[in-house]
């Protein structure tokens, strides 16, 4: 019974790794074994369930109506599963395993180390595998079990999902120094009317949260040149294209004192996005997951509080 319920676990992970390849070719290739062998496996399966989990033809491999239906819960079970034998070598281990991260390219890479050293040092058996993506994206992969716990710009429009706020970071206005507004000592929202934004391209939630910003303050984002990163967004703002909108941590992280832009905040007006940590409620790594929250909180009160400011953590759902 334990070499069935082994084999078919197996073939689980077969079968995910050719659906997300697309290809059996290259699903074995990833899997080192050969391509017969993942074959008869894959049939063997279908085979088993009844089922036909692919449509094959001479263009290329896809996952039938019922591959696709089967495939968000092949990877929970594989996930859980993971879980299980994650849980069972740690036990007696606080912080020990490898868990699957996922940040947003607007936050992660000027938060993370920051937070990490810390962290590590704290657990040094744990580990993260990191990878970034925008938060729509972010969130249904940790609802498909892609992610362990994700590293998010707020909302989180899932009730499935334990969210723990972390904190607020403001957003700074960036103005080439050869800009009107440049030399002006207190810049307020009137100021923006009329003028153009730059932001980046709309696949991230920041594009969405500054086009909100531009029409409170009668301001108009400059849709023919979007950025594909902060960087890029910056030098356009060097090159007199327009104002920007730039994130408090990517200020400090990449912005110094002496740079060509002038970096201000708007007079009476409160522009910024708020992050959480999540995690799935039944993830075997909830609890030390929201213990790494507190040690994300913790780190931001003690050594970001220039930069950003706690958000209230009850909130917790």
């Amino acid at each position: 019974m334990a070499r069935s319920t082994e084999g078919t676990l197996r073939q689980m992970s077969y079968f995910v790794s050719v659906a997300d390849s697309g290809s059996f070719r290259r699903a074995a290739d990833l899997l080192e074994i050969t391509q017969p062998t993942l074959t008869s496996q894959i049939a063997s399966l279908e085979e088993r369930l009844g089922l036909l989990l692919f449509e094959r033809s001479r263009t290329g491999t896809t996952l039938s109506p019922v591959g696709r239906e089967l495939l968000p819960r092949a990877r929970r079970v594989l996930e859980e599963s993971r879980g299980f034998h994650d849980l069972a070598s740690s036990l007696g281990r606080e912080g020990a395993g490898t868990f699957r991260l996922g940040v947003t390219p607007t936050l992660g890479p000027y938060l993370l180390p920051t937070i990490l050293p810390t962290i590590h040092a704290e657990f040094p058996d744990l580990k993260f595998y990191v990878r970034e993506a925008a938060p729509t994206d972010l969130e249904e992969d940790l609802k498909s079990a892609r992610h362990d716990l994700i590293l998010t710009t707020l909302p989180i429009t899932s009730r499935e999902l334990v969210v723990a706020p972390l904190f607020r970071e403001p957003l700074k206005l960036a103005i080439a120094r050869e800009h009107r507004l440049a030399n002006k000592k207190r810049i307020n929202r009137m100021d923006l009317h009329g003028e153009e934004v730059l932001t980046i391209d709309e696949h991230h939630l920041l594009h969405r949260q500054i086009a909100d910003i531009c029409e409170r303050f009668g301001a108009y984002v400059r849709r023919d040149y979007e950025g594909t990163s902060l960087d890029t967004l910056r030098q356009m703002v060097v090159m007199g294209m327009g104002l920007a909108f730039l994130p408090s941590l990517y200020v400090k992280s990449e912005i110094p004192a002496q740079d060509v832009l002038r970096i201000t905040d708007i007079a009476g007006a409160n522009v910024y996005r708020n992050h959480a940590l999540a995690w799935r409620p039944n993830s075997s790594g909830r609890a030390l997951f929201r213990d790494i929250a507190n040690r994300i909180r913790s780190i931001a009160a003690n050594e970001l509080s220039d930069h950003v400011s706690l958000l209230a953590s009850e909130n917790v759902r």
